[in-house]
């Protein structure tokens, strides 16, 4: 990896030095099936890049990440391979004023989700192909200038086996020799290039306004087609285009608009013009909640906010990746709310996006939401938390601080004055300035130039009638911030936990005092930051805090109780409320969740309480009641409800009594029914699993359940399920097959790790800590940064919650101060969490009586 980086230092000479006029890319993807002989399996990439040196100097260097180099020529000048390639970079020296370069490479495959990845479908053999380059794996496919403001127009030509279709970023057809040519592109970065080749399914459908008509595709693999509901995609797809036509008053301006659903896919999506890729999970194929069918509408609309966020205008460098991801982030609920049917989606961004951006606001790594990117390592480490959905929580603060109209204003500006260039945080402020009249480089300092995340807390004293005499907002952080926020009064009436007052005020300083409040009724619920309107993490007095442990499912508005939620969980994870505690309460009050996204975080988090922050004496307790608690709810839920499936899976994942096991095995056999429960294939390998983690089902039962499953999810859910298994054998095969070995895929080395990893298994992976430290240094330099970060983040020892793994960890950081930064970020992240949890315990064994 160390030598495939880029610093912004590089970048930035290089920008100075020189313009593009335009690229010519030919692919040979004929290799891409049958047989090979070849140690690595490459196809054949030739690039004309057409530029102008536009500054002072000679020499630079183009971008590429190849097995070999068959030729270089510059300005008809044979350049050596051997001289001036060194396996990441080309050296160009003698630079005339305009320059034609040709690059002549055999490149290579791939199986990590980097550059042209390569796929064989199970199920009937298919070979699939697609490129996914951010931040900067073009390079692994076509020699390039590989940074964000060296912008330029493509011309793609694919020579592709007989029988497939292949697509990229613009309109293209096939021509009597076989090659696919595709118009050429408007100006764009490197890393939104793409091509998708193969015998994909492949629907279409064209949206219209007025003159402007953009013919529309959806594609999966043939065997997913079965499952592959284009129809909503295409409402979806058309609601959003409805949308930011009305708002953005500039027109979709790249053509076509394509989207592909593809196998092993590390991100959710990307934003590729006219090509957009998305992970294959979103082809659903079965019985899922209305949650997630909101999560694949949102990724729609975040990425098609992008084809003005990021592809029309773009960031000059990564430091900026706010300026499109941040954007795209808060464009993805701000639409779904307002034109499509999930209009409760803010309840999910205040439940679930938010919980992202405060965990990774408070490890060592936060960063301003303008981060500090000094090359491509720390590029990759930074579409986190922060960038995405800190800087969309920031963003909604935004239009609460500068008004809905003037936010929406400001962006049809900033579309038509920097359309197909690059920007920095100062031409995005400037232009806000003239349409809100408000300061935005004082607002920008505290919000956009600043980490961490302040706390606030009500303050409140009664007069001797009982009605409020004062209420303040007390402000801790770092930084005090300016905050627009709502104050909410809510009481109890007719068993229902209801508002009855609510103030918007300006939170400045360490202590603001709500004057519109004074004198109103006392409240059984004071709720700070209702409505979700600012990004803090909300606390409580001692009285709404009593209220909430009693009444928390009493809450009529949606989005105020999700609010609780996820201020409860932030209680947890700082050390100030016992796991347990929250536990009893999410016992209490999850089962009368109506909204099932709300539903699914607390599981998740009800779990994360036990696994981590529970007092290790009350693990066991704490997992029974949950397992009894989940088959409650389960027996509960209306027969064929999506809250139904949602606790069957939560029973499955907590299951560990014999009973349980049982019961599981039931379900799977047929013994056992439930009303209503449809124990679909995706629902199956969810019950087999605990039955692998406790050692009731062995490598033929999970062998056999492939068999009923023979496809590449089937493939995942069997690899995950074979690590899983309660064995040192298993885990050892399991170690050496992710660290040992670069023969998985992503996808399997990602199933591999998730299996690896259980909770219940602490003494069996308890080896590997010692193992893991000793591996990683070398793992990162030899492997991709994209399985890098996999095995570093997923291998961590953190299960190992003692004192002594958090000193190993303190001892390798010492040892190893000059390891890669993105690298040493890693651990150190992981360090936080473990120190967290060993809090967090500490917190919870001070509540046993």
């Amino acid at each position: 990896m160390p030598g495939e980086n880029l610093s912004r230092d590089e970048a930035h000479e290089r920008a100075s030095l020189l313009s593009v006029d335009g690229y010519e890319v030919d692919l040979d993807l004929r290799s891409a099936v049958g047989e090979s002989d070849e140690p690595v399996r490459t196809f054949r990439s030739r690039t004309t890049i057409r530029f102008r040196r536009t500054g002072e100097g000679t020499s630079t260097f183009v971008d590429l990440i190849a097995p070999s180099v068959n030729a270089v020529t510059l300005n008809g000048r044979p350049l050596d391979p051997a001289v001036v390639f060194d396996g990441a970079r080309i050296a160009l020296d003698g630079l005339a004023d305009e320059n034609v370069l040709v690059v002549d490479a055999q490149c290579a495959y791939s199986r990590t989700g980097e550059g042209m990845h390569r796929f064989v479908d199970p199920e009937d053999g298919e070979v699939y192909l697609y490129t996914q380059y951010e931040p900067a794996d073009a390079r692994r496919v076509y020699a390039n200038f590989e940074q964000p403001d060296l912008k330029a127009p493509y011309r793609f030509a694919v020579t592709a086996p007989e029988g497939w279709t292949v697509w990229s970023n613009g309109a293209g057809e096939q021509d009597a020799e076989g090659v696919w040519r595709f118009a050429e592109t408007a100006p764009i970065s490197t890393y939104i290039t793409c091509v998708v080749a193969g015998p994909y399914h492949y629907v279409t459908d064209s949206y219209t306004r007025g003159e402007l008509e953009i013919p529309l595709g959806a594609m999966c693999r043939k065997s997913l087609a079965k499952h592959f509901d284009a129809d909503d995609v295409f409402l979806i797809t058309k609601q959003g285009f409805d949308f930011f036509h009305d708002n953005f008053d500039y027109p979709y301006p790249f053509g076509k608009y394509d989207q592909a659903f593809v196998p092993e896919y590390n991100l959710g999506a990307m934003e590729n013009p006219g090509l957009v890729t998305f992970r294959e999970e979103y082809v659903y194929r079965g019985k899922v909640t209305q949650a997630a069918y909101e999560s694949r509408a949102n990724v729609i609309l975040h990425e098609m906010a992008h084809m003005w966020f990021g592809d029309l205008v773009t960031m000059v460098w990564w430091d900026d990746l706010w300026l499109k991801e941040s954007f795209a982030d808060f464009m993805g609920s701000f639409v779904n709310a307002e034109a499509t049917r999930f209009t409760n989606s803010w309840v999910t961004f205040a439940n679930n996006r938010k919980s992202w951006a405060y965990r990774a606001d408070q490890l060592p790594s936060t960063h301003p939401i303008t981060a500090d990117i000094r090359d491509l390592e720390d590029a990759k480490l930074n579409f986190d938390g922060i960038t995405y959905a800190k800087g969309a929580s920031v963003l909604k603060q935004l239009v609460a601080y500068a008004g809905r109209d003037a936010f929406l204003e400001g962006a049809r500006r900033y579309f038509k004055r920097h359309a197909y260039g690059n920007t920095r945080l100062a031409d995005l402020l400037s232009i806000l300035e003239e349409t809100s009249g408000r300061d935005m480089r004082t607002w920008a300092k505290s919000w956009l130039q600043t980490s961490g995340v302040n706390s606030l807390t009500p303050a409140v004293t009664y007069d001797a009638e009982g009605r409020i005499a004062e209420l303040a907002v007390v402000q801790e952080g770092d930084e005090l911030r300016p905050h627009r926020a709502a104050v909410g009064l809510y009481r109890l009436s007719g068993g229902e936990l209801v508002r009855y007052a609510r103030a918007e005020a300006d939170i400045t300083g360490a202590r603001t005092v709500v004057t519109e409040l004074a004198g109103r009724e006392k409240p059984d619920l004071v709720l700070v930051n209702d409505d979700d309107l600012t990004y803090c993490k909300i606390r409580f007095d001692e009285g709404s805090l009593a209220t909430l442990r009693a009444h928390l499912g009493d809450i009529t508005d949606p989005l105020a109780r999700a609010l609780c939620w996820s201020a409860l969980w932030n209680l947890t994870r700082d050390g100030l409320m016992a796991a347990r505690d929250f536990v009893s309460v999410a016992l209490a009050f999850a089962g009368r969740e109506t909204d099932i996204g709300v539903l699914q975080m607390v599981h998740a988090w009800t779990k994360s309480a036990v696994t981590l922050y529970a007092a290790p004496a009350w693990r066991e307790e704490g997992g029974r009641l949950l397992a009894e608690g989940g088959l409650r709810e389960l027996r509960l839920a209306e027969p064929g409800s999506e809250h139904q499936l949602t606790w069957a899976r939560f029973f499955a994942a907590t299951a560990a009594a014999e009973t349980d096991f049982q019961l599981l095995e039931g379900l799977l056999d047929g013994t056992a029914k439930i009303d209503g429960l449809d124990v679909d294939q995706e629902l199956r390998w969810a019950l087999l699993s605990p039955l692998a983690v406790h050692g009731r089902a062995d490598g033929a039962r999970i062998d056999e359940e492939l068999a009923r499953d023979d496809t590449a999810t089937g493939k995942r859910h069997q690899t995950r399920l074979l690590a899983s298994r309660p064995s040192a054998a298993v885990k050892a095969q399991a170690w050496a097959q992710v660290v040992e070995s670069d023969a998985l895929s992503n996808a399997l080395v990602e199933a591999t790790i998730a299996g690896f990893v259980q909770p219940s298994q602490r003494e069996l992976i308890a080896p590997y800590a010692e193992k893991y430290f000793a591996a990683i240094e070398r793992l990162w330099q030899e492997r991709s940064i994209q399985i890098g970060i996999d095995v570093v983040r997923g291998l961590f020892p953190g299960l190992q919650d003692d004192e002594a793994t958090l000193a190993a960890t303190d001892a390798w950081l010492a040892e190893h101060e000059a390891a890669p930064p993105a690298l040493r970020r890693l651990v150190l992240e992981a360090r936080d969490d473990l120190a967290r949890a060993l809090r967090a315990q500490a917190c919870d064994g001070r509540a046993v009586v």
